[in-house]
């Protein structure tokens, strides 16, 4: 595809842009409201968006859509760039198999044309197969999502976790493996859960069914594990753990594919889980394994008894260990793979046959895989192609080995590992028509944040693209909840980066990209780190002649829809567009709805102490939008109507106090999805509507046409 100069690209359409009419927002439902945090005045006019069933909300969001959708429908090339989005989404792709308990492999396949990915079964890894679930029949509109699938041990059934609208609430079924029969079997208002199998039943995480009308908005308490028994309905369920006096808990189950034990994990408290387990035979008292949450505990397996953990205990890189119940504490444990002495922070580990380990590590942001024998004894590296993201599948019943890489442009490749010769056999390369990989340069750069802190950024670019300070640059980041952003391939790009822009991710503190340390870093009263680290990458970019302010967009989404009001308040000379996705934009409320409070141990609360409320309320988005005149970059804001995880009233909020302010001509739009979600499970036709919208408004509001081979 051809390259226009940018140069020419601005010159083309900029004039237009400035004969743009002044936007008529629609005026928010505004009651007033103040209150006081610890004496400190906190005013939040908008409160009443907080009721997102309300007849004045719902004819604000009406409202608000229309603005948006006029606006956009305005921009000559908004569907140019939905078909050329069209044709990068739909290609065919393919996962990583997993041998089942009934010998049969299952894999994800899409042709291209469907929303939701389908559920193949085949004799082989690389069989062809037959149809086993297909998500796309469970809705009209591909809105329903697969999100787990989990056979019993003996093959005979198959329960798998759907979720609707984009909603974290989950519903689980139960089919007949063989014939593929569903059965009568219905499980409603899981969250957080797969399904952990014993015997006839299985065991899985839920509430107690949410007030009508709040489902999607009230807090979540009293997180309970069931056991159910195939046949009987849900109400004869039996509770196999509560704890009654941490109601703001979660708990899920790991059970030993033996029937030997039953772990449960609880969390919400700290920035990990604690760890008890039960001797299913003998029976006997729960025993506590790690009593606080405050370190990662994730379970790798049961395995006659003894539960393999992969813990930060001991280790802020994380290490592998095996804990044997009859001597639970810490100091007896068995330490198979320790924290890596070079400074690479372990991210999984898996079994691979009866005597061999796969542990994957972050160095640097980038995945490298690693084979160890069940003692622990490293064997060999897995030799990967680039910078990227390698996804394993492998078990303790086979010794069969598949793993998946991909990078920024790497669309996702399928390998077959042989444990025995170390020799990796590519059979499955995912091509998209008309891009070629070999046109762009992906690098890693490491830039000086304020303090001081060596902060490690990707930069992405077509091959032509040089250091001339013309290049529009799409800036993205997280920087929070121990989540590393690793290289991972995603096609939407594909259109910045052919039309010559520079995609660059920025690995922020607040993230596991070095450890517990460097999440620490940006919690708390610590998390302005995490907005001067991304300020910094944005001036990094200036300063080596990339960009300009003039052609900065900047992204985030939850978390990093925080990260970009944030900073968009903090410097908004800095960025000529931003994108803040589904935000924590209140953050002197957030721990008030759904499950807002498990994030208190990143964020504090505003209830916890004068200090950390003062803290949360100078940086808080919709508290700090400037009303004096400050130019504002353009901003889009995006929310879903079904989004329970960060509600919907944090970009109302955020978007009214945007509209309302003086903070000059640029547009402050809001985007509000229906039938979606935070994100995960979205139908492949949403995604491209969103980016569509997306991108047409960064182009348009940068003064720039991309050219679209048209």
């Amino acid at each position: 595809m051809r390259l226009i100069p940018i140069l020419a690209m601005a010159t083309l359409v900029t004039s237009s842009c400035n004969r743009q009419s002044k936007i008529e927002y629609p005026a928010a439902p505004n009651d007033g409201t103040s209150y006081e945090a610890f004496g400190i005045a906190v005013n939040d006019p908008y409160r009443p968006l907080e009721n997102d069933t309300s007849a004045s909300t719902l004819a604000w969001v009406e409202a608000e859509n229309k603005v948006t959708q006029d606006y956009l429908s305005k921009i000559p090339y908004r569907k140019a760039i939905g078909k050329r989005l069209e044709s990068l989404l739909r290609y065919g792709r393919q996962g990583l198999p997993s041998k089942e308990s009934d010998g049969k492999y299952y894999f994800y396949v899409n042709d291209g044309t469907k929303n939701q990915s389908v559920l193949y079964r085949a004799d082989s890894y690389d069989g062809e197969g037959e149809v086993f679930l297909d998500p796309n029949t469970l809705s009209d509109d591909g809105t329903v999502a697969l999100t787990g699938v989990f056979q019993s041990p003996d093959g005979k059934y198959t329960a798998y976790t759907i979720s609707r609208s984009g909603s974290d609430w989950t519903e689980i079924y139960v089919m007949d493996t063989a014939s593929g029969r569903l059965l009568d079997d219905h499980i409603e208002w899981a969250k957080f859960t797969d399904a952990q199998w014993d015997g006839d039943g299985f065991y899985y995480s839920a509430y107690e069914a949410p007030e009508a009308g709040k489902e999607f908005s009230n807090a979540n308490t009293g997180h309970k594990v069931y056991y159910h028994k195939i046949g009987t309905p849900q109400s004869a369920d039996r509770v196999a753990f509560e704890d009654p006096e941490h109601p703001y808990h979660f708990h899920s189950a790991a059970m030993a594919k033996d029937g030997s034990a039953l772990a449960i994990f609880g969390g919400g408290e700290g920035m990990g889980e604690s760890v008890m387990i039960k001797d299913m035979r003998k029976g006997g008292d729960w025993i506590t394994v790690e009593a606080s949450q405050d370190y990662t505990n994730q379970p790798v397996g049961i395995v006659d008894g003894k539960l393999y953990l992969f813990t930060s205990v001991g280790a802020p890189r994380n290490r592998f260990v095996v804990v044997d119940p009859k001597k639970p504490e810490s100091k007896d444990w068995k330490e198979i793979i320790p924290e890596d002495p070079e400074g690479g922070v372990l991210t999984s580990v898996q079994f691979a046959g009866p005597d061999r380990l796969i542990a994957v590590y972050d160095r640097d942001a980038s995945n490298h895989a690693y084979v160890y024998t069940s003692e622990g004894e490293k064997v060999r590296e897995i030799e990967l192609p680039t910078y990227g993201t390698v996804g394993v599948s492998s078990g303790r019943d086979t010794d069969e080995v598949y793993y998946s890489f991909s990078s920024f442009t790497y669309p996702s490749e399928l390998y077959k590992y042989d444990l025995a010769t170390g020799e990796s056999t590519r059979y499955h390369q995912t091509e998209i028509e008309g891009f070629v990989p070999e046109d762009y340069i992906t690098e890693q750069v490491f830039y000086t944040s304020t303090d001081g802190t060596r902060v490690p950024m990707f930069t992405v670019r077509h091959k032509d693209v040089k250091a001339d300070g013309t290049n529009p640059v799409y800036l993205y980041g997280y920087g929070g909840f121990n989540i590393t952003l690793n290289p991972g391939f995603n096609p939407h790009r594909l259109l910045w980066l052919e039309n010559g822009g520079i995609y660059a991710q920025a690995n922020l503190r607040g993230g596991a990209e070095y450890g517990d340390k460097w999440h620490e870093a940006g919690t708390k009263m610590q998390k302005l780190n995490v907005f001067n680290d991304f300020i910094s990458a944005a001036e990094y970019m200036v300063a080596e002649n990339w960009t300009k302010p003039e052609l900065l967009t900047i992204e985030g989404g939850s978390n990093g829809g925080l990260l970009v009001g944030a900073t968009v308040n903090m410097r908004p000379d800095l960025f000529k567009v931003a994108i803040p996705r589904v935000g924590v934009m209140d953050m002197m409320r957030y721990h008030l709805f759904t499950i807002g409070w498990n994030w208190a141990a990143d964020y504090g609360t505003a209830d916890d102490s004068k200090e950390m409320a003062e803290y949360l309320l100078a940086y808080s988005p919709v508290h700090n939008v400037k009303n004096d005149g400050t130019p504002y970059p353009a901003i889009m804001v995006t929310t879903a109507d079904h989004d329970d995880r960060v509600v919907p009233a944090h970009s109302f909020k955020y978007a009214a106090a945007l509209q309302a302010a003086n903070t000059g001509d640029a547009p402050k739009l809001i985007r509000i999805d229906s039938k979606a979600g935070h994100g995960a499970g979205k139908p492949i036709s949403k995604v491209i509507d969103e980016y569509a919208d997306i991108y047409s408004f960064i182009y348009h509001n940068l003064g720039l046409e991309p050219d679209l081979g048209e």
